[in-house]
Parts: structure tokens; C-alpha cells; sequence
């Protein structure tokens, strides 16, 4: 029989509900994640491993200047005493803050290979060197000056800093990214110089919003360039809130290649996008046939990024070729903004752009007060000091005799000249070289220049407006070092509006541009001709069929075809069937209701107006844009009820509207009573008693009213003669004058 082993211990079992113990084991996981590992300080801007990196550097000594020593030593340093983790964890940390295309300012200066924008990785630490740069330093600055806290390490064996003093806007300027559970940060780079000239003016203006601070912060500045082209609305949108995201473009250029062809260079790519990755998607896209403007992409970069885009012919238009590049590649990237962060070193929350600036000026005050503070303590030991050894030169012989001749020479001297025990224990400790008298002169100077410091320094300490005024100077003398006329501080990321390109660009752009003639019977059957043909007099048709209609277009062109039941629909010219045949029924291609028939069919003309009339007479000006149909089914437009039927699509070019009847009565009237609508019935144009219209037509009233007789005569009725037809829209009319065809139609 097995026998029941109990628990080390008393033996005592505690029973805990499953669900409690996942709670507060999860609790306490996810809030070391977000306090230990994933969220960025809001007043360094570092993360805790990066925070002892950095640390670990400078108790090596690995100072902007001096020499490099091997990544391993560093890394080794990091885990032993600080980040008791994996050391290539720790490493991968490094090496990104070493990468001038990952880090807006690097805090590392690395020395050998820490990868690069193709997305290599770095070499192994053994093999590469590191020191601090000049912004590592200034995140550094004061921190031998409690200017921080300390607290203690993993193990307890040393101590290690809370935060560090942080004279740089690290959290902006570098930005942070990271997950942690249930949260999230990500914060692109920002321009320095921008963020100093902020923060200066939050310090004269403590309330100012984040919109404020869009003229000195217009948008993020990323380490490998780039053009921004977002709505700057968005912008606005996403600093004062603390989320939102950045549209962010490759920067290009078209270099001609001679005899009308080039290509395009890309010389930036959008931050965070690996080239090698970028180029190899390029080419599967352009393997599967998905990129038909593109003819080939090679990667030409040295130390400058130089892609090289060949497009499939010399009439693609380079923006078009791009545009359809952005839309399927990363050579455009969103740029996501959360600026979640810890606040005070403990507390989650998304801060807007002015109170992140607000919680680094704050930190920047607090490490002020702390520094003036060990400052003072240590003027004041120092004077204290001071005024035992000016005890000492006044009274020389005695203190000489009483080191020489008391037992207690410490107690003795503290007696006799009534002095501190820090006082006695300095004289006692002074060389025989400094009883000279020319240090007792300069023991004097050195009181007075104390004095006068701490004076200053107590001031400092009690007026706020002092601190202030301290504060605003040190920004201003970081500026210097990171203004716009540096290297460093010269903004790399551009702003742009993102260019309109219509849709149909893109399907022009696949088609070689040729002149064509589009022919349609009677009977429907359409098919485009090769140039324009003047005479079509010898185009064969089908049986008893005829030319219906004829017009010169493009290949690049659209055709539109409106029907009696009122709807548009759209052709491409480009895949109309040739002209040696008789062409194929339009009704393959659309969707056309049985019982509708063609009514007209002409090239579309982007802006252009349309008058639309119907059989009964009523009608309406619509925008030619707005009939463009993108499916078989059509659009429809002009609303009939049967056996209504429309019966013409006129363009609009001139300010009279001529109609005239089945009647044979002829109206004139202006075009503006005629009102323009994207869809509907209209409103009526002619009175009719019997039938309905017969043709109309849209004309310059000073030109006069010109016509086509059946004998290929053309007329024109110019003013004053044509005063007895005009009248108001609606009206019924007067027969028509003399040359009219019988027709009913102005030919």
C-alpha cells in the first residue's frame, strides 16, 4: 500500500482557491513586465536594462573621448551586477542603442560591426568595442551629486540609480518602443532642437497645450529620413491625445536616362523597414505580376541607400509608378504613437506631447534643487573646514604646541579654541608645507569665493523663479550642441502633402496611348479602329446592319454608353475588340436589360457636363464625372418609368438650350433654368400636347443656332431672327424656321 508523504514543515496544508492564486501571481508578472521591463521613465525616457547599461559604462569609465573596451566586458558587468538576465538580451540592448538608424542620438558609440539598415544582425559582443557618446553623458550628468535616487541592486551587493539626471528630452527625441501585458508604448524620434524650443516655451508658459507646441514640434524627425505625409490635423490629433500614427513615405527621385526613359532612385526608406526585406517583397510582388508598372528594382546602396526602380515603359509617369508602390510595399509605413510611459517612475498613463515635456522639465527642476542642495552641504563642510585652518595661522604656536606636548591633541585643540570635531580633526591632518603663509591668503580667497556661491546657491534654492530662469539656461546651452546648423541636429524627415492620383492613372498608365477610332452599329456591335479614320464609308456590318455611332478616343480612353433605361455604363477603350471584324455586341461586355437599347456612346471627358433628357421631355445637367460607372451593371442616372425612355446625353457648351418636339415646335431657353443634379427625373424642358421630344441641343446664344439639313447643307439662324423662339423652359414653342429638316433633329 503507497504510503502519503506530507509537505516539509509543521505539516499544516493551506488550501487556496485556483482562481485567487492565477490572480495574484499574473498580478504581480504583469506589473513587474510593465514596471521592470516594457515601459520607458517618462523623465530619462529609458527602460531599466538600458538604464544600467549605461550605469555600468560609466562605472567603467567608458566616457565620451576615452577608450573602447569590448561589448562582453560591458554586457558582463550588466548581468553580474545589475540585470541578473540573459546576457545576449542584454547585448541586443546595447547594440540598438549603438545604431544611428534605430536611435535618432545614439547613447552608444560602437566600434565594429552593430548591424546595419539591411537588417543584419551585429556582430557577436566579443568581437565589437563601446564607450558613451555626448548625449549618454548629459543623460549622466549629476549623478555623483544625489542628484537621484539609489537604490539597491538585485542581490544588494551595490546600488544602482532610480532614474538618471537626464539633461537631455531622451524620451522624445530617441522614442522607446515596447509590450507589456494589457499595454503597450510606442514613441517615434523627435527632433531635439524642436523639443528644446518647446520645453523653453512651457517654461514661460506653464499652461500651454499640446497644440501649442505644434509650431516647434511639427511631427516626429526618424533617423533614416523619410517624408511625412500626414493631414496635419491628425497630427494635432495624435500630440494632444497621446495616440494616433504617422503616414510615413520613402524619399525619391526621377533621374533621366536618356532618349526620354529613367528611372527612379530611393534614397530614404520609411524608420523601422529593413531594406533587404523591402527589396526581396519588391520582387516576389514583382514575380506574382502584382507591380504591372515596374519593371525591375535593384539595390545599388554603399553607405547610402540607392534603389534603383526601372519602370515598364518610358510613358509610365514616375509619381503614378510610385503611388501604386506606396499602396503595396513599405516603402510607405504607418508609424504608430502611444505614449504610454510610467510617470514618476510608477505609474502607467498616456501623456500628450505638453505633458511629456511638463514631466522631463519637472524632473530637470527636481535634479536641480538635489544638486544645489549637496552643493551647499558641501560648501558648507568645506567653509567649516576653512575656518578651522584660519583658527590654525592665527594662533600657529599654540596649536603647534599642543599636537606636540598633549596627549590629547584632538580634545585639547577642540577646547581651547572652541572648535568643531570636524575643524580639529582637518588641522590635525594638514602638511607641514601648508603652514606657509601664503595659504593662509589663499585659504581667505578660497572662504570668500565659497561664501559668495553659497549665497547664490541658497537663493537659487528659495525662489522658483531663479530655478526656472537656471533651468531655461542649461536648455538653451544643450540646444547649441544639437541645433539645426549641427550635423546632429539638422532635421532629416521632410513634410509633404501625399499627391492626388486618380484611380484611373493607374489603368492608363498599363496602356500604351494610341489613337483609335471607336465605331458601334445599330444593332450594338462595338469595336475601335486603329487612328483616327476620317472616312468610314467602307466598314462592313453584319447583314441589314449600319453605323450607328463614331468617335475618335484613345486607348487610354473611357467609353460610356448611356442606355434607354437611364443608366451609364463604362467601357474601357484599351480592351474593345480590334477593327478587322465586325466587333462584339456591347451586351457581352454590360449588363444591359433585355428590353433597353443603346442610346449613345462618346468618349468621356473628365469635368465635363452632360445635359440628360428624357423622351417625355424632362431632363437635368449632371457632371460627367459623376456618371462613370465601375461595375457591369452600370449607374444609373437619369430615372424613367416605361414606357418613358431616355433619349439623349448632350454636352454642355455654350448657355442656350434648344429642344424641339415630335410636334415640330422649336423652344429656346437660357441653360440656368435647367438645374444640375447627380440623379433624378428633372424637371420638364417642353409642352406637349402629343408625342414627345425629338433631339436638343446645347449652343452659345451669340453664335447663332446652327443645323445639318439631309443634304449635308449646314444653316445658321443668328440673332435678332431668333428672338420668336425664345421663351421660358416649359413653354411650348413655334414651328421651327425655314431649312429645319423634317427629321426634327439640328443634324
Amino acid at each position: 500500500m503507497a504510503t502519503r508523504t506530507l509537505p516539509p514543515g509543521d505539516g499544516h496544508i493551506e488550501q487556496v482557491a485556483l482562481k485567487a492564486a492565477l490572480e495574484e501571481r499574473y498580478l504581480a508578472y504583469a506589473l513587474s513586465t510593465i514596471m521592470h521591463r516594457a515601459l520607458p521613465d517618462a523623465r530619462d525616457g529609458l527602460k531599466p536594462v538600458h538604464r544600467r547599461i549605461l550605469h555600468a559604462m560609466r562605472q567603467l569609465r567608458l566616457d565620451p573621448g576615452q577608450g573602447f573596451k569590448k561589448s562582453a566586458r560591458v554586457v558582463g558587468d550588466v548581468i553580474g551586477k545589475f540585470h541578473p538576465h540573459g546576457d545576449q538580451s542584454v547585448y541586443d540592448a546595447l547594440v540598438r542603442l549603438a545604431q544611428d538608424f534605430a536611435q535618432r542620438y545614439p547613447l552608444v558609440d560602437g566600434q565594429g560591426n552593430f548591424g546595419n539598415v539591411d537588417g543584419d544582425n551585429a556582430a557577436a559582443m566579443r568581437y565589437t568595442e563601446a564607450r558613451l557618446t555626448e548625449t549618454a553623458r548629459l543623460l549622466l550628468d549629476g549623478i555623483d551629486e544625489d542628484a537621484v535616487d539609489f537604490r539597491p541592486t538585485y542581490d544588494g551587493s551595490e546600488e544602482e540609480p532610480v532614474v538618471l539626471p537626464a539633461a537631455f528630452p531622451n524620451l522624445l527625441a530617441n522614442g522607446s518602443q515596447g509590450i507589456a501585458v494589457g499595454m503597450a508604448t510606442s514613441i517615434p524620434p523627435h527632433n531635439a532642437a524642436e523639443l528644446l524650443d518647446a520645453a523653453l516655451y512651457l517654461v514661460d508658459h506653464p499652461d500651454a497645450m499640446a497644440f501649442d507646441l505644434l509650431k516647434f514640434v511639427p511631427g516626429p524627425d526618424f533617423p533614416t529620413g523619410g517624408i511625412l505625409v500626414d493631414d496635419p490635423v491628425g497630427i494635432a490629433e495624435a500630440y494632444a491625445t497621446g495616440r494616433g500614427s504617422f503616414r510615413v513615405r520613402a524619399r525619391w527621385e526621377k533621374e533621366e536616362t536618356g532618349r526620354g526613359t529613367y528611372q527612379v532612385v530611393v534614397t530614404e526608406i520609411p524608420y523601422g523597414v529593413a531594406k533587404s526585406r523591402l527589396v526581396e517583397k519588391i520582387a516576389e510582388l514583382l514575380t506574382d505580376k502584382k507591380l504591372p508598372l515596374l519593371a525591375d528594382v535593384r539595390d545599388e546602396s554603399a553607405e547610402d541607400i540607392r534603389l534603383v526602380l526601372e519602370p515598364r515603359a518610358r510613358t509610365v509617369d514616375a509619381e503614378v509608378l510610385m503611388e501604386s508602390l506606396f499602396k503595396l510595399t513599405e516603402l510607405e509605413a504607418r508609424v504608430p504613437l502611444n505614449m504610454n510611459v510610467l510617470v514618476k517612475g510608477q505609474i502607467p498613463k498616456v501623456l500628450s506631447l505638453a505633458e511629456a515635456l511638463r514631466e522631463w522639465l519637472d524632473h530637470r527642476r527636481d535634479v536641480l534643487l538635489r544638486r544645489s542642495r549637496y552643493r551647499l552641504g558641501q560648501i558648507a563642510h568645506r567653509l567649516e573646514v576653512l575656518g578651522g585652518y584660519l583658527v590654525a595661522y592665527l594662533n600657529l604656536d599654540e596649536v603647534i604646541r599642543i599636537i606636540r606636548e598633549e596627549d590629547e591633541p584632538k580634545a585639547s585643540l577642540i577646547a581651547t579654541f572652541s572648535l568643531t570635531d570636524v575643524q580639529a580633526e582637518a588641522i590635525l591632518n594638514m602638511r607641514l608645507r601648508s603652514l606657509r603663509r601664503l595659504e593662509e591668503m589663499e585659504i581667505k580667497k578660497e572662504h570668500d569665493a565659497l561664501s559668495e556661491e553659497q549665497d547664490k546657491l541658497n537663493k537659487l534654492v528659495g525662489s522658483e523663479g531663479a530655478q526656472w530662469r537656471t533651468i531655461a539656461k542649461e536648455i538653451r546651452e544643450t540646444r547649441k550642441t544639437y541645433g539645426p546648423e549641427t550635423a546632429i541636429g539638422r532635421r532629416r524627415t521632410t513634410f509633404a502633402a501625399a499627391p492626388t492620383v486618380h484611380e484611373d492613372a493607374f489603368t492608363e498608365a498599363l496602356v500604351e496611348r494610341e489613337p483609335v477610332t471607336v465605331v458601334v452599329s445599330q444593332k450594338g456591335w462595338i469595336r475601335a479602329l486603329k487612328g483616327h479614320v476620317q472616312d468610314l464609308s467602307n466598314l462592313q456590318f453584319k447583314g441589314d446592319d449600319a453605323l450607328g455611332h463614331a468617335f475618335f478616343a484613345e486607348t487610354t480612353s473611357k467609353v460610356m454608353v448611356l442606355a434607354t433605361n437611364g443608366r451609364f455604363f463604362t467601357l474601357e477603350a484599351a480592351k474593345l475588340p480590334g477593327g478587322r471584324g465586325h466587333g462584339e455586341p456591347v451586351r457581352l461586355m454590360i449588363d444591359l436589360e433585355q428590353e433597353a437599347e443603346i442610346v449613345s456612346v462618346f468618349a468621356y471627358q473628365p469635368g465635363r457636363r452632360l445635359l440628360l433628357a428624357s423622351k417625355e421631355g424632362r431632363g437635368f445637367v449632371v457632371p460627367e464625372d459623376d456618371c462613370v460607372a465601375n461595375t457591369r451593371k452600370g449607374k444609373q442616372v437619369l430615372v424613367v418609368d416605361a414606357p418613358d425612355v431616355a433619349l439623349a446625353a448632350v454636352p454642355v457648351e455654350g448657355d442656350t438650350v434648344a429642344v424641339i418636339g415630335d410636334n415640330r415646335k422649336l423652344l429656346l431657353f437660357q441653360l440656368s433654368q435647367v438645374p444640375e443634379m447627380v440623379r433624378g427625373r428633372g424637371v420638364r424642358l417642353q409642352k406637349y400636347r402629343e408625342g414627345g421630344l425629338s433631339a436638343l441641343k446645347v449652343f452659345t446664344l451669340d453664335d447663332g443656332l446652327t443645323w445639318q439639313d439631309t443634304s449635308g447643307r449646314t444653316w445658321t439662324v443668328k440673332l435678332p431672327e431668333l428672338a420668336e423662339w425664345q421663351g421660358e423652359r416649359a413653354s411650348a414653342g413655334r414651328l421651327p424656321p425655314k431649312g429645319f429638316p423634317r427629321t426634327n433633329t439640328f443634324g
